[in-house]
C-alpha cells in the first residue's frame, strides 16, 4: 500500500493506475507513452522510498443492522462458533477493519482482520442470491456485498447505504487503503436509511470519519 500511495502522489509518465491486491500491486502504463524498463525503473526508485510514504486513505462508520432477518446466518454462526449473536455482534462492531482489496465484482472490499473468535471457512454451500448490502464474514475477512449476487460467506446482518452507486461521482465508497468500523444500528434507523439512500437524499460522505 506505501508503494501505491507513492505512486499516485507521484506518477511518472505514461502511469495510467496501479491495482493494490494482497501480495502485490499491479501497474498499468501506456505504452504509447513510455516502455516497461522506464515504468520499471520508476516503480523500484519509488520502491526504496515506499516505507516513507505517509498513511493513507479514510475511516468509515458504516452502519449495519444486526437483524435476524436481515442475517440469516447469524444464530448459525454464533452457534457454530460457541458465542452468543451479542456476543459476536459485539465483536464484529468493536474491530477496525483494513480495506486490503476490492475485487470479485465492483464496490466489494476485502476487509480484515476479524478477531479470532469469528473465524470460519465459508459457507459449505454458497447460496444463488444474496442481498444488496449484506454483511459478511468468512476466513479472518469481512465485507459489504454491493450488488444482489451468488456468494458463500456467512451473512450476518445488512447496511443500508449502496457501496457502489453509478449516479455518485466515486461510484466506489471505499478504496483499498480505507478503514472501516461498523455501527449498530436498529431496524427502524436500517428501513429510514434504506428509504434516504433509494431515494438519493442520503449523503455517504456523512459516514468518513473527520481526520
Amino acid at each position: 500500500m506505501a508503494l501505491h500511495a507513492r505512486l499516485k502522489t507521484a506518477a511518472p509518465p505514461g502511469l495510467v493506475e496501479t491495482v493494490p491486491t494482497f501480495r502485490s500491486l499491479q501497474v498499468v502504463y501506456d505504452p504509447a507513452v513510455t516502455s516497461r524498463r522506464e515504468v520499471q525503473a520508476a516503480v523500484e526508485a519509488e520502491l526504496a522510498h515506499a516505507g516513507d510514504a505517509p498513511a493513507e486513505g479514510s475511516l468509515w462508520r458504516l452502519p449495519v443492522c444486526y437483524d435476524a432477518e436481515l442475517g440469516p446466518d447469524l444464530a448459525e454462526l454464533s452457534a457454530s462458533l460457541g458465542l452468543s449473536a451479542e456476543r459476536l455482534i459485539d465483536l464484529h462492531g468493536s474491530t477496525e477493519y483494513f480495506v486490503y482489496m476490492l475485487g470479485f465484482m465492483p464496490g466489494f472490499a476485502y476487509m480484515g482482520d476479524l478477531p479470532a473468535e469469528l473465524e470460519k471457512p465459508r459457507r459449505s454451500e454458497p447460496r444463488v442470491r444474496v442481498p444488496a448490502g449484506s454483511v459478511a464474514t468468512a476466513g479472518r475477512l469481512t465485507t459489504v456485498y454491493p450488488w444482489e449476487s451468488p456468494g458463500g460467506w456467512h451473512l450476518i446482518g445488512r447496511c443500508p447505504v449502496p457501496l457502489y452507486d453509478g449516479a455518485r461521482p466515486s461510484p466506489v465508497l471505499l478504496a483499498a487503503g480505507d478503514r472501516v468500523r461498523f455501527e449498530a444500528v436498529d431496524r427502524a434507523r436500517f428501513d429510514a436509511l434504506s428509504a434516504e439512500a433509494a431515494a438519493g437524499r442520503f449523503d455517504p460522505d456523512t459516514l468518513r470519519a473527520a481526520p
